[in-house]
């Protein structure tokens, strides 16, 4: 599927610090239900609604990934705005580094035609 900016009205840009799943959650529950697979595109967020899809943007490399919410956190440091599942974080190349600063805007799907 694919996505768009939030119209206007709904845009959003979050600007912070994103980080990565710990391997050893793999398997636990997320909170909307599912399990943790650090193979999906997924992230926690602490407040955007489960479902919704995000462009998470390392801002010092340009690197992005579309992720969907489905836990919530980060938990602590304010300035941490995302989670990220290790598959995402691994595209965004920020395993080495844990924490890294982003952009986070708001999606919305386009319906193919």
């Amino acid at each position: 599927m694919a996505y768009v900016p939030a119209p206007d009205a709904e845009r959003r840009v979050l600007e912070g610090r994103a980080s990565y799943y710990s391997d050893s959650l793999a398997g636990n529950l997320t909170a909307n239900g599912e399990r943790y697979d650090p193979r999906a595109m997924t992230a926690a967020h602490r407040s955007l609604a489960f479902g919704t899809h995000v462009r998470v943007t390392r801002t010092d490399t340009q690197r992005s990934v579309v992720v969907r919410i489905n836990d919530r956190g980060p938990f602590g440091e304010k300035r941490r705005i995302i989670d990220l599942s290790r598959a995402a974080a691994t595209e965004l190349g920020m395993l080495r580094a844990g924490v890294v600063d982003v952009e986070v805007e708001v999606l919305e799907p386009v319906a193919a035609h």
